[in-house]
Formats: structure tokens, C-alpha cells, sequence
């Protein structure tokens, strides 16, 4: 029987980038050359921004390789198979190719993190970068998303598919705005391989 997790939403706390940083040097050790890039995703990249105790890892690939579970479970992530895909967007046309990706979370005792291996180009790779930059240029769009994530958890903290069903399209709503940002301000897609 799985214990009841309940959705805690905390300030942010300035040490989120250290915390990255020591998660992500023994995946750069154990990957190689199978990770792209590897960076600091979600709410805790975001400086200011509350967020889930929870530090979100993105690490590039070329393809879904089966060295890839070899070496994620080296250093100390297995991969879970249950989780396959993304959230999708409801405007989104491309491939379903686009939101697949692979999962890790590390071993018992480690440090809180989710790790998703996503496909270089892919749609949801981009999706992780952009949304997490335009929340970094844009403070009161991160503290809006802020306030609706604590309100989410206040209403009901165990109820994670509720969490999800209402977060994920207020990220869709936070990235059209961003997609309009992209074009005029100069992020580029250049900034994902």
C-alpha cells in the first residue's frame, strides 16, 4: 500500500541551484556522452518562485537507447515505466513522438527529484525550457502561477489528478504567452539542441 503524498507548496529557497547541481554532476559522470545537456527545470529554477520541494532534471538525449536505463540506474535513478509521456497541449499538431519521454526518480534516501529524459528538437523538451525562461523574464506571470499552485494544494492536498488537471493547462495558457515572448525577445530555439 503506497502512502497518501500530500501537495506541499513552500517559498522558494535560494539553494535549489546547488541542490541541481549536485543531482545533475553524477548523471553528467554516468551518461556521458548519452546526455546532450542536462538542466534545471520547473518551479525550482525559477528564482522567487514557490514550488514542490521537488528539484525537475531535464537531460537531453539523441534517442531512447537501452544504455540509457543502464546508466541512470548507475548513478542511483531507476527508470519508471509507468510514466511514458507528457502532458500534450490541446493546440499541439505534431507527432505524438513529441511527448514521450523517459522517467527516473532516484533510490530511496536520495534527494527529491524528477528526471526526464526527453528527445533532442522534441516538443516537450522545448515545452520544459521555454516555459521555465519566460517564467524567469516575466515575474508577475511566475507569481500568478505561484498563487494558483498554493490555492490547488490548499483546496485539496492529496488530490494529486486535480492538481494536474488544473495545473497543466494554466502551464498551456502561461505558454502561449511565452511562445509570443520567444518570437520577440531573443530566445531562439538554438537554446535547445
Amino acid at each position: 500500500m503506497n502512502p497518501i503524498r500530500n501537495i506541499t507548496i513552500v517559498e522558494h529557497r535560494p539553494d535549489w541551484p546547488e541542490e541541481f547541481a549536485a543531482i545533475a554532476r553524477p548523471l553528467h559522470e554516468a551518461l556521458g556522452g548519452l546526455a546532450l545537456r542536462i538542466d534545471h527545470i520547473g518551479s525550482t529554477a525559477v528564482p522567487g518562485l514557490a514550488a514542490k520541494d521537488i528539484i525537475d532534471v531535464q537531460v537531453t538525449v539523441r534517442d531512447f537507447t537501452p544504455e540509457l536505463d543502464a546508466a541512470f540506474l548507475m548513478a542511483g535513478y531507476p527508470r519508471r515505466a509507468d510514466i511514458t509521456r507528457d502532458h500534450r497541449p490541446p493546440t499541439d499538431l505534431g507527432p505524438d513522438r513529441d511527448w514521450e519521454k523517459q522517467y527516473y526518480q532516484p533510490l530511496p534516501g536520495a534527494r527529491l527529484s524528477h528526471v526526464h529524459a526527453r528527445r533532442s528538437g522534441s516538443a516537450n523538451g522545448r515545452y520544459a525550457l521555454l516555459f521555465r525562461d519566460y517564467l524567469r523574464a516575466h515575474p508577475l506571470a511566475a507569481a500568478a502561477y505561484a498563487q494558483a499552485k498554493v490555492a490547488l494544494a490548499r483546496h485539496d492536498s492529496t488530490n494529486w489528478d486535480l492538481y494536474y488537471e488544473v495545473k497543466d493547462p494554466i502551464c498551456d495558457i502561461i505558454m502561449a504567452g511565452a511562445e509570443d515572448w520567444a518570437v520577440f525577445a531573443p530566445w531562439r530555439c538554438e537554446h535547445y539542441v
